[in-house]
């Protein structure tokens, strides 16, 4: 221990007395590190992000659609497999809520459509066609007002529910309850503001509305074909139950013969969770790539100012070589020395790391927070960088013979 805390000293006398070469040598670690936790930051936040957005929908919620993309049974001479299959209809979203193993099923189709409000215009706004059972699976709450009623979804009526984000830009501090705005040009009453949990990258701070689906099919312009469901199963239903008779009831109402592929995907959450865990393995690659460079350059800076000191305390070295010191306390104490240079380095990259981790969060949609284990992997790389590229250096002065050592000017 006597020896540790003798390195450490040394160490950052060596630090004080020469700042900027101190300074250049761990600026490589401290960009290795801020790397290593800057992007553990994005990983993280991304993660649970998506688990938020899972959580929402229910544990055994699933996805039924025209084209999940990532599949792998493409056709290499039809590389757009989704232009063969026939869209998901209103039928079928029908017949599978009459499933035993089926709960309810949401549908959901986009547009985009300008909003009009006592001469105010917002073009472009985000529109929703969905059915009445919508809010069960969303997550957030409204907080003022309803959703519309199955009735209402059923007669196609000119009903809207806004977000928080519109209600804000469209009527400030006013009520915005029984108001009359305009969607694609036709009169919708206000009957509900909806307060969406916080979402990936920010996307609930948008402004969305959601009317009935029979209503966004005739009366607002949008790209036909693209129809999604959310299949929620029966809570005493297992998943893969509810899947297989799903997949079964499609085929039938599709007419597909034993052996022809589904035109249609059914996408559990685990598929999902997959895709991203696939996305997350290239980022952590890029990101242990990117930190490697920097441990890198600064190993060479910690070659560089090492062997700067052991060229200095030459001396210094005959002398505790002269008093009995061994070539093991000798190495010991410049691997001490070298691992204390990297150590600052690496909590210099962790403070610059964690205050752009708080910035990101703070000030942008990216959701980002540094988790325990990336601190703790960072410290540990810029120790051990440290003590690998101190190894010659130490090697060198341990090797050094006492009498020519003392003679050395």
């Amino acid at each position: 221990m006597t020896g540790l805390f003798e390195g450490v000293g040394i160490a950052l006398s060596s630090l004080r007395a020469h700042k900027l070469r101190a300074a250049l040598t761990i600026l490589g670690v401290a960009i290795g590190v801020t790397v290593v936790m800057v992007n553990s930051a994005l990983i993280s936040g991304f993660k649970k992000g998506v688990s938020d957005m899972l959580a929402s929908l229910g544990p055994k919620t699933f996805w039924v659609g025209r084209y999940w993309g990532g599949q792998n049974d493409q056709d290499p001479e039809d590389p757009d497999p989704w232009r063969r299959r026939p869209p998901i209809t209103m039928d079928e979203a029908t017949g599978l809520t009459t499933l035993p193993s089926v709960a309810f099923v949401v549908v959901d189709e986009f547009a985009s459509a300008d909003i009009e409000f006592e001469g105010h215009r917002f073009a472009g706004t985000a529109l929703h066609g969905r059915n009445a059972d919508w809010p069960r699976i969303e997550g957030g709450h409204i907080s003022a007002g309803r959703s519309f009623t199955y009735l209402e979804d059923a007669a196609n009526a000119h009903v809207a529910v806004i977000n928080s984000k519109l209600a804000e830009n469209l009527f400030g501090q006013r009520d915005p309850m029984n108001r009359r705005i305009k969607i694609a040009g036709l009169p919708y009453d206000v009957v509900g503001v909806y307060d969406p949990p916080p979402r990936l990258f920010g996307e609930s701070d948008r402004p969305e509305i959601m009317i009935p689906h029979g209503t966004l099919m005739k009366d607002v312009p949008h790209w036909r074909g693209w129809m999604d469901m959310f299949v929620v199963p029966q809570d005493s239903v297992s998943l893969q139950r509810a899947i297989d008779d799903v997949t079964i009831a499609m085929r039938t109402m599709r007419r597909l013969r034993p052996g022809q592929k589904n035109n249609f995907d059914a996408v559990t959450q685990e598929v999902y969770t997959k895709t991203i865990d696939d996305f997350t393995k290239v980022a952590k690659m890029l990101m242990w790539a990117l930190s490697l460079v920097g441990l890198m350059v600064g190993g060479i800076g910690v070659v560089a100012i090492m062997m700067i000191s052991v060229t200095e305390r030459t001396r210094e070295i005959g002398v505790r070589k002269a008093l009995g010191a061994t070539r093991r306390a000798v190495m010991w104490q410049f691997l001490v020395e070298a691992a204390t240079l990297t150590l600052v380095g690496g909590i210099v990259g962790m403070a610059l790391g964690w205050l752009i981790a708080f910035l990101l969060h703070t000030m942008t949609p990216v959701p980002a927070y540094v988790p325990l284990i990336s601190i703790f992997v960072a410290l540990l790389m810029a120790a051990v960088t440290g003590l690998l590229f101190g190894i010659y250096p130490a090697s060198k002065a341990a090797r050094l013979d006492p009498v020519e050592a003392l003679r050395y000017e």
